[in-house]
């Protein structure tokens, strides 16, 4: 399948080409384009979600998140799936979209990792020229009823809201010491060599304006493993953000040494440009 296809209910929509992204130069400023008095019920809202072996947890997380997503204008579920996912999960979406114009799959066999799937999902929701784009992981290890927060601190006109597990407030449950370790560890690190200073450099679970994703999408994601979610930090670090407590569940207990690996290498490739005023 063409990998500019995207599935929508029984139908199948080309949607070929990519929506011009601007070279940003702002720094310690607000890209949110929302005029003060602009309501919710005038923002687009689209969801990217990757979904991968979720079974029929993937429609009842789906009809959750949608359900933490009412007053907008219009609101698109966007589920990626691509070849990771080997149980029905695509078929299970693929027969709730029949019936519910909001939920959009994207069929994505071109993937080669998760990074690819969100990737794919972000481009897809910038072609949909929506006002803001909500990143969640599928499979309630993301709670729906931590959505409501981000919604809020956004109408105050910031650019980017990061989900956090690290501060007052957050919480991980289920979890195991090492893969609590390697996050609070890289997000000391990051911190310290990059120029950041939240609570929570490794976690997904975010909310952007569309200008700021373009921003980061526009820079160029490098890394192919889970340091992803801090580079998006990282190039974001001088436009309006916060972050919220949220509770993460179930991390998965691996992590592949290829991971580390390329999480320190992005490290100081990053620091790198730091030093030479490039970042």
């Amino acid at each position: 399948m063409d990998d500019d296809l995207l599935q929508y209910g029984r139908g199948v929509i080309s949607r070929r080409g990519r929506s011009p992204c601007r070279r940003l130069t702002m720094a310690s400023t607000s890209l949110n384009r929302m005029r003060p008095s602009q309501s919710r019920s005038e923002i687009r809202l689209a969801v990217v979600c990757p979904m991968a072996n979720e079974g029929p947890n993937a429609v009842t997380f789906t009809r959750k998140v949608l359900h933490q997503c009412s007053g907008f204008a219009a609101v698109t579920f966007l589920a990626v799936i691509d070849k990771a996912s080997t149980d029905n999960t695509l078929l299970l979406m693929e027969q709730y979209s029949r019936n519910n114009p909001d939920v959009v799959v994207v069929w994505a066999p071109e993937n080669r990792s998760a990074v690819d799937a969100y990737i794919r999902g972000y481009r897809e929701a910038i072609k949909l020229s929506v006002d803001w784009i909500l990143e969640i992981d599928a499979g309630f290890s993301h709670q729906p009823e931590d959505i409501p927060q981000f919604f809020a601190h956004m109408d105050e006109g910031y650019d980017c809201i990061f989900g956090s597990r690290f501060m007052k407030g957050g919480r991980i449950t289920q979890g195991n010491t090492k893969r609590y370790l390697v996050s609070r560890l890289g997000t000391m690190l990051s911190n310290l060599l990059l120029g950041t200073r939240l609570a929570d450099m490794t976690s997904g679970f975010e909310l952007f304006s569309r200008m700021a994703l373009e921003h980061v999408l526009d820079r160029g994601i490098r890394s192919r493993a889970h340091f992803f979610q801090t580079e998006i930090k990282v190039y974001c670090r001088n436009l309006k953000i916060r972050e919220v407590p949220i509770h993460y569940k179930s991390p998965s207990p691996r992590m592949k040494s290829s991971a580390v690996t390329d999480a320190l290498l992005q490290v100081m490739r990053l620091f790198a440009l730091r030093l030479t005023a490039q970042l």
